[in-house]
Order: C-alpha cells, then structure tokens, then sequence
C-alpha cells in the first residue's frame, strides 16, 4: 500500500508580490502566507513603518530574548520573504515590474496616484503580465471625492462608518476607541477573500483582474443589519445603555468578582422563567412589575437592578455552570489576556507555535479558518528588512555583480 499524499497547501502554487504597509493589506498577506502562497513583500528600505510600534511584551519575569521580539509586526507579516527596494528610484520600480512577471497577483496599499508614479497601476502591470490580480485595499476606495484620502482603521473603518457612533452607550457619551488593528484586520480578510475569488476568474479567462476593497467598504458591512434599514429611513439609531435596553434576556451583567457575563436568549418570554429560576429569583417570575415583556421592558431599570444584586452572590465561573445546566445562552465577557488561557481557543487551536531561529518558540494568532484535508498554518516568522533580497533578485534573472551594484547605490537593500 502506498503512503497516504502529504497535504497540500492551497494556495501553494501561487506567487504574490506585495507592496503595502501597517496592518490592513499586510494582515490580508498573512492570511495568503498561511493558505500557502509565496508573498514577496516589497519593503523600503528602513523596512515597513510598522516595525517596533508594536507594544512589547510587559512582563518583566519573561524570557529577556523574547522581550525584544516585534510580536506585532510579526503576525501580519509571518511566513514571507521580503525585499528591500527604493520605490522612488525607477531602477526600484523596474525591479518591482520584474518580480510581478513572475507572480499571478500584485497587491498593495498604495492610492491611485502613487501607482501610477511608480508604474504599478493596472495598465501597467497587465502589460507585463496579461492575467495578472491586481489587488488594491485603500482607506476610501479608488474612485470617488475621497480616493485621495489616506484613511486608518481608527478613522475610516470606526469613524466614518458609523461604527463608533453606533457603540456608545447613550447619545452623549464619547466614542469607545477600538482596539488596534480590528478594523484593519477585518479589512484583511475582505481583502484576500477578493483576491482568491479574482484568481479564479483569472484562471478562467485568462484575463487580468482588477479587484478593491477599503476600509471605509469593509467597516459598512459589517454593520449591513443596521444599514439594511438606515439606508432607508436615514434616522439616527438608537444607542441603548443598559437600562434600556429591549430584553432582559438579552443583556449584560456584573458577577461577584467583577467579572461579567452577557446573555442572547430571545424571545425573552421563552427564557424569562428558565433565567429567573438559574439565579434564584423565582419571585420575579410572577411579580406585577415583570409580568410579560413589555411590563419589563418599563420596569427595565429596576429589574436590571434585581438582577445585579442576584447575581452579586457568585463568580462568573461559578455562575457559568449553573447557566449551563439551566440551558441558558450565555458568555463570558473574557480579558484579552484571558483568552489564550480558554480551553476552547486551544482546542481550535487559536494560537499556533512559531520557531523562530533567533527568538525561540512563540505563539501567534491563527487565522479564522481551518480545512479538513490542507496544510493551513503560519509558514514561519517574519522576515527581517530585506533578508531575501539577494536570493528573490537572483530568481529574476540578475547575477551577483547586478545585484551588488543595486545594493551598493541605494536602490535595494540587504542584512
């Protein structure tokens, strides 16, 4: 009997040149690395910007060489190679224009006018390469009054979407500030969903393809509920603090500890009583003031208070078993630090290992996917600042003596 094929990687057959920077198009590249595919990423030469803006690690009792890793720059750019080229240069773009004859897909952040200063706009490159994806992620779009405007998560995905407005509690309060990268990596993932549904219609064709995607996009479908009737009555939603909001049942709540738990369970009148009983305030099932949903639903501010008292008596955790054995639909409200401890984010597997050569072993973020029979994992560590700057330009075509002439004028760099 043979032995069983190794599993493929399904992206593996594909070569992607990547020129982009900070978080959204590089997250997107991440998620392609994983699938498999070989990205080139195109840096300049002090390196992507977002190298060391990362927080560091802040214990003190952990590891010193793992206290200098860039965590952060490594999970969106794990499992690539990169080349260090001076786009301002026209050798460095030519050299870009090189490796994109010998990829299926170019990607980038760059807005429209900066492509076509450097001969890496769409015409341009399916002169080189005729089925080529040319894949574009900007803060606006590329067309519009906007296309301009360079945008970040904070300001076209949270801001301008409606997204933070929509997540204050009360009309007044002031907006929460997102966490990093949420809508970045968001973005990311519209992005390479883009991009692998535009290599199939290359394949197809045989014609090159021309797909987008920005923040600004990405940020309005996530909220395609709300806008789904916004974008027809144009009336402002309505931001319900706790005491307001429409279902007990549906709500969020302190423990014991401090802790909180959030409840989904509608229609409240099929969990009101199961709820009442988990928390032991059976008396409530049949008080005058809580009577069916829309007693409660007036008497919300001091039902929300019964509730908080009662549920003072115990832990989250504590609490957590007994919803579970009354069957409630419920969830903890986790510390980020909290969830790579979860038993269920490592039964996922959540947070793959890494070995990197120089900093050891280390955890990542796995990307929200996972296929039966495919070699889908991070590939490896990010790269260092044109670390394969040599061994990508050698694939080109060009011979050592070329390539130290670049490195020597500025136009690439190398370790």
């Amino acid at each position: 009997m043979s032995a069983p094929l190794a599993p493929l990687a399904p992206l593996d057959d594909i070569t992607i040149v990547e020129v982009d920077s900070y978080m959204a198009a590089p997250s997107a590249g991440a998620i392609l690395a994983d699938l498999g595919a070989n990205i080139i990423k195109v840096e300049p030469l002090a390196g992507d910007p977002l190298r060391g803006l990362s927080r560091p690690i802040k214990r003190d009792d952990m590891d010193e060489v793992k206290r200098g890793y860039d965590f952060g720059f490594d999970v969106d750019n794990r499992g690539k190679k990169s080349v260090a080229i001076a786009l301002d240069k026209p050798e460095g773009a030519e050299l870009v224009r090189k490796l994109v004859a010998g990829a299926q897909v170019f990607m980038c952040n760059l807005l429209v006018n900066r492509q076509q200063k450097f001969g890496l706009d769409p015409e341009t490159l399916f002169g080189v390469k005729a089925d080529l994806v040319h894949a574009t992620l900007t803060g606006y779009g590329t067309t519009g009054s906007d296309a301009w405007r360079p945008g970040y998560d904070v300001t076209a995905f949270f801001g301008r979407s409606g997204l933070y407005d929509a997540m204050r509690e009360g009309d007044d309060g002031a907006p929460p500030m997102a966490r990093p990268a949420q809508g970045d990596n968001t973005t990311g993932l519209a992005f390479a969903g883009a991009i692998m549904a535009a290599l199939r219609m290359a394949e197809r064709t045989g014609e090159g393809q021309v797909v987008e995607t920005s923040l600004y996009e990405t940020a309005v479908w996530t909220q395609a509920t709300d806008y789904a009737v916004t974008a027809n009555d144009l009336a402002p939603v309505r931001k319900r603090a706790r005491k307001e909001m429409l279902a007990i049942t549906a709500n969020r709540f302190p423990c014991g500890d401090g802790k909180w738990v959030v409840f989904n369970m509608l229609p409240d009148a099929a969990y009101w009583s199961r709820m009442c009983q988990a928390i032991g305030v059976e008396a409530l099932i049949d008080d005058e003031r809580f009577v069916d949903s829309s007693s409660r639903y007036r008497n919300m501010p001091a039902l929300i208070d019964l509730i908080d008292e009662a549920l003072a008596a115990k832990s989250r955790d504590e609490w957590g078993e007994i919803f579970d054995k009354a069957g409630l639909i419920w969830g903890p409200v986790l510390g980020l630090h909290e969830v790579p401890q979860d038993q269920q984010a490592n039964d996922l597997g959540l947070f793959p290992k890494i070995t990197h050569p120089d900093f050891g072993d280390y955890r990542s973020v796995n990307i929200p996917m996972r296929f039966a029979n495919a070699d889908v994992k991070p590939q490896g560590p990010a790269p260092q600042i044109g670390e394969h700057s040599v061994e990508i330009l050698q694939n080109t075509g060009l011979d050592n003596n070329a390539i130290n002439t670049l490195i020597n004028d500025g136009i690439v760099g190398a370790p």
